[in-house]
Formats: structure tokens, sequence, C-alpha cells
């Protein structure tokens, strides 16, 4: 098993960088527009896999794992279709959730194929195709590996109860990130974003969807039924931090450069950045607050009237193999949606590789989990005013 670049692999988590784009899909979700929803009895069309041994998936960049010689090579989609006999074609398409969903919706709403057998996307995200009816109950008796092998922690979140439209492609944790040796001292509470020494040098991060749970968490919230209330308190403290000075900006994934140049001692962050940043600076520590920090996923899903169902199904239980789920874990260094894999990584030969199994940020431990929570989607009917209040917020 090769060991990946930690260098090559940025975040997949993105951002509802614009009101225009959080109005525009809580109208959709809700009853703004009834028609974009399809009904159970609609979505399939008739599936070509038995004959048609092809499938087109699309993703994210750089979120597979690829040959040191040769980056055009993806080893264990390789091995996949060597198996099996079923063509893959891999398009890296997908670079923001909500430019993928203006390039899909129009399709899916009007009943038409997308021409995607397969998608990944973020799991807030995942919960508006599922509401709407835009994605295609998978068959479990095809999957037997993503029945055994799914992390029970990931196994029925709020908006798909039970994962029967939605199956984990990587998970990740958003916690906080801070340099130990500038900062002089170790953050263990989410409240200590707003401490005196850290006054301009603390970023959040600006997409709603991103960065509400841990605020709550900080405050004692139970993020898998957050109420509108907490919401706006944790409005209420980012405004009064952001009027005192004490937040130097809202970021995407540029946090990442802040972070590595000392411009910010600590902020919001995901694990699988992290995890990347030591390898250059090991004195970046990534921190999951004693309040808790969310835990979350980007999902594989089928879209309706695939051609290709039964062969994207089996594609997904291939990569619930530990073994192939390990390969995967060890080049993208997210936190493996299959705990099975972290025994095949223990055996490795290579020390390093090895090593990962025992990293908390791809296989946390049953202390860091106890402190994980899934949070509730924001619905169809919050989305809209909840976006206009965070947006002015965070300058969007």
């Amino acid at each position: 098993m090769a060991l990946p670049s930690k260098s090559s692999s940025p975040s997949r988590r993105n951002l509802l960088r614009t009101l225009g784009a959080g109005a525009l899909l809580g109208g959709l979700a809700g009853c703004g527009v009834p028609a974009a929803y399809v009904p159970p009895g609609e979505r399939a069309a008739a599936d070509l896999s038995a004959t048609d041994k092809r499938l087109i998936w699309a993703n994210w960049p750089l979120y597979i794992d690829t040959d040191d010689e040769d980056e055009a090579r993806r080893p264990t989609l390789e091995a996949f279709e060597e198996r099996t006999g079923i063509s893959v074609e891999y398009v890296e398409e997908i670079n923001d959730n909500d430019e993928f969903f203006g390039k899909i919706s129009p399709a899916l709403m009007n009943h038409q194929r997308t021409g995607r057998d397969l998608i990944v996307i973020s799991d807030w995200m995942c919960a508006r195709f599922v509401r709407l009816g835009w994605v295609q109950e998978m068959d479990r008796a095809r999957q037997p590996n993503v029945t055994k092998h799914l992390d029970p922690q990931l196994r029925s979140p709020a908006f798909d109860p039970g994962r029967k439209f939605t199956v984990p492609w990587q998970s990740g944790i958003t916690g906080i990130a801070y340099n130990r040796r500038r900062l002089g001292r170790e953050i263990r509470h989410v409240s200590e974003l707003w401490a005196s020494d850290l006054k301009g040098r603390v970023t959040l991060l600006s997409g709603l969807d991103e960065a509400f749970a841990l605020l709550m968490q900080g405050n004692g919230v139970d993020i898998t039924k957050w109420t509108a209330d907490d919401f706006y308190t944790v409005c209420d403290q980012v405004e009064k931090q952001v009027r005192r000075g004490q937040i130097r900006r809202f970021t995407g994934n540029d946090y990442i450069k802040d972070l590595s140049s000392g411009d910010v001692l600590a902020c919001q962050a995901y694990s699988g950045d992290v995890i990347q940043l030591q390898a250059d600076d090991p004195d970046i520590r990534f921190v999951v607050p004693e309040e808790g920090a969310e835990l979350w996923s980007e999902s594989l899903m089928i879209p309706n009237l695939a051609r290709h169902k039964a062969n994207a199904e089996r594609l997904i239980d291939y990569y619930y193999e530990p073994e192939v789920a390990a390969e995967l874990a060890a080049w993208v260094n997210y936190v493996c949606p299959v705990p099975a894999a972290q025994d095949v990584l223990a055996s490795a030969k290579d020390e390093e590789t090895a090593a990962l199994a025992e990293d908390p940020l791809i296989f946390p431990d049953a202390a860091m989990r106890g402190r994980l929570a899934i949070a509730r989607d924001i619905t169809s009917g919050e989305r809209v005013e909840f976006a206009k209040r965070w947006n002015v917020i965070a300058g969007l």
C-alpha cells in the first residue's frame, strides 16, 4: 500500500457563499416549487447494468487514491474495473456543492437524466436531494459490505434514517486548529477562541452549514436537535466578536494559508486539512473541544433515472471492503467510514502507513467519538432566513 503525499489533497468542505444561492436552494426544497419534488414511483429508469458494463461517477478533485508514479492512474478504481469488467468514467467535476446543484437541478426537477450514475456531495446538500426525491433508494441486498462495515455512528443521520439513499464516501470533523508554539498554550474549549491573546488572530468558516454546529456545541447545545433560538444565540455571539475585532475574517479553505503563515493562531478547521498541515509543521494541533465537535460526511448517491444503478451499487460496496477502504484512507487522510480498515492499515509493512491506524483523526478513538455528533440539517423552511442573518455577519 503506497503512502500518499500529505500535501496533495485539499479539503472537500465547501461553502454556501451567497444569499442568492441560499434563497434559491431553500425555495426549491420548500413548497415554493412543489413541482420540483419527484415521487418514489417516478425515480427509476430501466437499468442497463446487466448488458452495459459501465457507469459515470462525478466526484471532487483529488478525492481518490492515485499512483505515485502516474497521477492519472487510480489503483483502487482500476482494480474494481479489472475485477468486475465494469468500465468507470470518473469525472472530477464537483468543486462546490451549490455550483453542482445548479448544474444538475434543471434535469432532476424536470424528470430528466443527469448523465451521471453516481455523485458525491456534502451531507447537508444530500439532505436537499433526499427531501426533493431526486435520488434513488439503494438495494442493500447488493451491498453486503456496506451493511456490515459502515461506521455505526454514521448509519442513521436525521435527513436519511437508515441511510437508504446515501452512503458516506469519506467523513471528517469540524473542530479547532491552532499553532501550539506561537500561541504558547493549549486550547480545549470553543470559548477560548474569544480569549484576549487571540484578538484579531482568529478565523471562522464563512459557510453557514460549516460554521454553526461547533459554535452551538460551545454553548452546550445538543446539535442533533438544535433550535432556532440556539442559532440566533450563536449569531449574537459572533456578531459581538466581529465588533470587538476578535475575528480576523471568515474563510473558506484559505484558513490553511493563514494558519501556516502565523497570521492566524486559531481557527475553525477540518480534520483532514490538519493532518496534511502537520506533515510540514508539527506545532499545528487539531482539537475536538471538550464540549464536542461536528462529525460530517460527504456521501455517494444515485440520482434519479440513472441507467446503471446496479453497477453503481456494486462500486459503492467495493469501497466498503476493509482492504479497499484502507488503501483509500491512506491516501485521502479523512475519517474513514469503515472502522474495520484500521486493522488492515495497522498490519501494513510500511511503518508510516501502519502509523495511520493510530491517528484519531482517521480512526477516532472511543474518547473522541464520545464528543462527536452529527448535526441535524437546516430545513428548507429555515434556510432563507438563517442564511440572510449569517451572511450579513460573515460579509457574504
